[in-house]
Formats: C-alpha cells, structure tokens, sequence
C-alpha cells in the first residue's frame, strides 16, 4: 500500500470522516475512532512519512513542529494532569498505519510497562 492510500491520508484529503481537533499548513489531529484512554488524539505530519525511521534531517522543523503540536493539543484537551505521548515504529513496535503518527494520551494514570 502506498502511503497516498493510507486511511491517513485519507482523512487529510477529507476522504473519509474524522473528530478533527487541530489543524495547520503541516499537522492534523483527530480523535481515535478505538480509544484506548478517556482522551485519545491522532497527530499526524500532512507530509507522508511512513514511520519514524524514515524521516530525514531535512524533516527537522516538521519533527520539531509535531511534538510542539502536541503539547498544545493535549493542552487544548484538557491534560492538566499530565498524558503520554507515544510513537509506534514499525510492526514490532505496534505500528499498524504506515503514516508517522503520535497518539496522545491522557484523562487517567498511565500505567508502566505499557505492554
């Protein structure tokens, strides 16, 4: 599957329907259709980057950008209390969409090992 046909990257070309939460010129955020925490948010680059492995040093300002976004996401969700950021990279790792994403998690403790 290439990375255009991605349910991701369907949800940036408002293909499919999603929860969207925040949006610029390089991210987007959506709430997961399967929560796995009372607040569960999808932030993804708009650029397509199957996994962390393949972003490239000129992907540094759009690295940088995602975790600031983040933040403010998870601050705009009300995660005073804190939240886990966590990114998936490849089968091993628990990543079943390949476009690079950050889920952001919070609304209860987290619990550690996380599986």
């Amino acid at each position: 599957m290439s990375n255009s046909d991605t349910i991701f990257s369907k949800i940036i070309n408002r293909e499919i329907p999603a929860d969207i939460v925040y949006e610029d010129d390089m991210v987007l955020a959506f709430k997961d259709i399967s929560p796995q925490a009372p607040v569960h948010i999808l932030l993804i680059p708009k650029k397509p980057i199957p996994k962390l492995d393949d972003a490239v040093p000129d992907d540094h300002a759009l690295m940088g950008h995602l975790l600031l976004k983040a933040k403010q996401v998870a601050q705009e969700a009300g995660l005073e209390n804190g939240y886990r950021v966590v990114i998936n990279n490849g089968s091993d790792g628990g990543q079943t969409v390949d476009h690079l994403h950050i889920h952001i998690l919070g609304g209860r403790q987290m619990q550690w090992p996380p599986g």
